[in-house]
């Protein structure tokens, strides 16, 4: 047996959860940290949000937090055995122990149990499927443990029963893998053909879903490994990745985009050949409008629109900015630089603060242009001469070269 006592584990005893854990004590209610957060507390990962697993039912947990004066947040869950507690400034969400008991591959009906490995069992991932007692103990049904040191990622008991039970468990196994295993193409050959075999279920499953998967997967480890697998174990198509994708340009870019933190649609961007590529993305996965915006500039500018040679590589770059009418249209640039691989000019070009125009039609007024047409044309002749001085010309400098004009 092992009992953990990190740093990370300590910190979480916080008030409120020492008093969360003092009223299940005193009912005799057994109370331990559930799924994730036992996997990132034993990588020494703090974690972001901690689930309680409790053999209390939802009517025991409401009896026992109301006659404690304890508020009770949104009963959403409670169906599914949720019940959310909120003390001192912290909300608690503990679910009961349940067994699946109907599963259509998208939702399951529960029934409540107090046998924790039977809870264990339903869950998808063994690094995801532990407990850790308020102590410490770790209870570990399946050897997520040694999984989680090994960096191995594999479903609790059978894939295939694993994956029929919910269908984006196949993506949940990817985006793990990207997170936790060393090397690429670690993956047991029965899963793969689980995998392989179950993909058309993804077809059944919310764009939304899918989506919020998927993008963690674009910005994991082994990401042209994971994709790529995608397409050999025919789950692209049921995503609305392309039938015909671009693995070539895949390829370099995820290479380019490496280290440079890319958003989630600049990766996959790289996929598409052509405009309907992202419309038929949208219409299955409902991204949204700014993702889809990004990946239709990315795939219209990504050919032109390069560094200059010569001493300013950055000026196309700061050019289109100024010439730009578009809200974000810097933050765009920033991904179209990451997805070309310009690491050096990224930098620069994140330290460069977009210059204002220093002459407004209230100035010209004041010079005696008094026609609204006048005014447009003059501003649009020194916003040119204010380019061509690479942004420098100041108010005053551009004033006398009106005169000039």
């Amino acid at each position: 047996t092992m009992k953990l006592q990190s740093p990370q584990f300590q910190a979480l005893f916080t008030p409120g959860l020492r008093s969360v854990a003092e009223l299940f004590e005193k009912k005799n209610y057994e109370l331990r940290i559930a799924g994730g957060a036992v996997r990132d507390l034993l990588s020494g990962v703090t974690p972001q949000d901690i689930d309680f697993a409790t053999t209390a039912t939802p009517a025991e947990m409401k009896e026992l937090f109301t006659s404690a004066g304890v508020r009770l947040i949104n009963n959403k869950g409670e169906k599914h055995g949720t019940i959310t507690a909120r003390l001192h400034e912290q909300n608690f969400e503990i679910t009961t122990l349940r067994i699946d008991v109907v599963t259509d591959g998208r939702h399951a009906e529960v029934e409540f149990t107090t046998d924790w490995e039977k809870d264990a069992e339903r869950r998808d991932l063994t690094v995801n499927s532990m407990f850790l007692g308020l102590d410490g103990m770790l209870y570990d049904f399946f050897n997520g443990y040694e999984d989680l040191k090994n960096k191995k990622i594999r479903f609790v008991g059978k894939a295939s029963e694993r994956i029929q039970e919910d269908y984006l468990r196949i993506l949940r196994y990817f985006r793990f893998y990207g997170r936790i295993a060393e090397e690429p193409g670690d993956h047991e050959p029965t899963t793969l053909q689980a995998i392989k075999e179950n993909a058309k279920g993804l077809a059944g499953i919310s764009g939304e879903r899918i989506w919020v998967e998927l993008k963690k997967i674009l910005i994991g480890n082994h990401v042209n490994h994971l994709v790529r697998l995608m397409y050999e174990l025919d789950i692209a198509q049921y995503i609305g990745l392309p039938l015909d994708a671009n693995l070539e340009e895949f390829d370099r870019v995820t290479k380019n985009t490496q280290n440079l933190c890319p958003k989630p649609m600049t990766v996959l961007t790289s996929l598409f050949k052509v405009k309907n590529d992202v419309t038929n993305l949208d219409l299955r996965l409902k991204i949204s409008k700014e993702e889809k915006n990004l990946g239709l500039f990315l795939m219209k500018h990504r050919q032109e629109l390069t560094k200059a040679v010569g001493p300013e590589p950055l000026r196309p770059y700061q050019d289109f900015i100024m010439d730009s009418r578009e809200a974000n249209t810097n933050s765009k640039i920033h991904e179209l630089l990451k997805y070309q691989g310009e690491e050096h000019l990224l930098k620069e070009m994140q330290e460069w603060t977009v210059p204002s125009f220093p002459v407004s039609g209230h100035d010209l007024r004041k010079m005696g242009v008094s026609s609204g047409k006048d005014i447009g044309a003059a501003l649009q002749q020194l916003r040119e001469e204010w380019k061509k001085s690479r942004y420098h010309m100041d108010k005053e400098e551009l004033l006398s070269c009106l005169k000039k004009l």
